[in-house]
């Protein structure tokens, strides 16, 4: 069969979450399947590392897909005529687009419908395009995947979709993170907080992420404790992150919390393993890969009780109100002063952390490929 993926989130260096899906599910699905030949669409000429092995064809389509107005030229130009002149068999695309104009089959990774209910924190253009071409995606595409049970129910719901439309894949985490030892971790807050503990934070600045709320209760937890602790956060800004210049502003303490960027694996994962805890509260989240990271590095988590994350998180964490900074705050407080609580919560993460894998990841994607490929080959017997 002759399968075309979406792959324009595959840049090098710049992987975020739906990045990180589609590299870990896709390079499995082709290493493992060399009956398939798999072409991957880009918008721009692709790192040699994405072409994982030699049933792919790496092409490179008009235009930089980075806009509203050019997503929309990409798909429903480039893509589907990419789509009909090569009569490819299936189009994945681990981003949830879909060419409305092509009728080749297709499966749709839709990660979660934040948009809709939470349209304040995103561009204008970029709502409008969501809510107007999402629930269309999720109708036009034969097969939906997305990564929780809470995604599932809420695709569902939202739009019309029958549950048995859509199956869950849960996300995975990378293996190379792993616990870090007395002597990383030492050396490691001695580079970056000056020996001092910390909390941290992972994940893209945006307003769902919480983290003007978070660098609030942080700045009550420190008024509270009288402790030095700094809070450190590993991402980049995407758009709208004025309220946590304002939430710098007015917590007073400004220097006790440290912005990294983006980190590659090797140095997240000496950031992860040598915090304190992972303080993650969102008040929106399909799935949340960093706590899955952090399980992989034996972490206590302090997490959102809201959306999927009580499901990924399981026993392995202290949930909380993400719009409550008193109850973000208290939880630091309680894993500061309680070595116990740190090594219960330590323990249930090593636990859970066996609940996922890429593997079973790119499995259950593959299970849903099969299945609309076998629904193809049904209809023209």
């Amino acid at each position: 069969m002759q399968i075309a993926v979406n792959t324009r989130l595959l840049i090098k260096d710049k992987l975020e979450g739906i990045g990180w899906f589609t590299f870990e599910t896709i390079r499995r699905i082709a290493a493992k399947h060399p009956e398939h030949q798999f072409y991957f669409l880009f918008d721009r000429d692709p790192h040699p590392d994405f072409v994982f092995s030699a049933n792919i064809t790496p092409v490179v389509l008009w235009p930089q897909a980075r806009h509203p107005f050019l997503w929309y030229l990409w798909f429903e130009v480039s893509v589907a005529r990419f789509l009909k002149k090569h009569r490819i068999d299936l189009f994945v695309s681990p981003d949830g687009y879909i060419p409305l104009r092509s009728n080749v089959p297709s499966v749709s990774v839709i990660h979660d419908i934040n948009f809709k209910h939470h349209p304040e924190g995103i561009p204008y253009l970029t709502r409008r395009y969501y809510n107007h071409f999402f629930p269309r995606f999720a109708n036009k595409a034969n097969h939906i995947v997305t990564v929780s049970s809470y995604s599932k129910n809420d695709i569902a719901q939202s739009f019309k979709i029958i549950p048995e439309k859509i199956s869950v894949a849960h996300n995975g985490a990378n293996e190379q993170y792993t616990p870090v030892s007395d002597t990383e971790a030492q050396s490691l807050r001695n580079e970056l907080t000056s020996g001092a503990p910390y909390f941290v934070f992972v994940g893209a600045l945006s307003p769902r992420k919480n983290v003007a709320r978070l660098i609030t209760a942080f700045g009550q937890f420190l008024a509270r404790s009288q402790k030095d602790y700094k809070l450190v956060i590993v991402g980049e800004p995407m758009f709208m992150t004025n309220d946590i210049k304002e939430a710098l502003k007015s917590m007073g303490n400004s220097c006790s919390v440290v912005f990294t960027g983006r980190l590659q694996v090797e140095k997240l994962r000496l950031v992860l393993g040598s915090a304190i805890a992972l303080v993650y509260v969102p008040y929106f989240e399909g799935f949340g890969i960093p706590l899955v990271e952090a399980m992989r590095c034996h972490l206590p988590i302090i997490a959102s009780n809201k959306t999927s994350i009580p499901e990924v998180v399981g026993d392995a964490a202290l949930l909380v109100d993400p719009f409550d900074t008193n109850a973000i705050a208290n939880a630091m407080k309680l894993v500061a002063i309680d070595s116990k609580l740190r090594e219960a919560l330590a323990e249930r993460s090593a636990r859970r952390k066996n609940n996922f894998s890429w593997d079973k990841t790119a499995d259950a994607l593959y299970t849903a490929m099969q299945k609309v490929l076998s629904e193809k080959i049904m209809r023209n017997a």
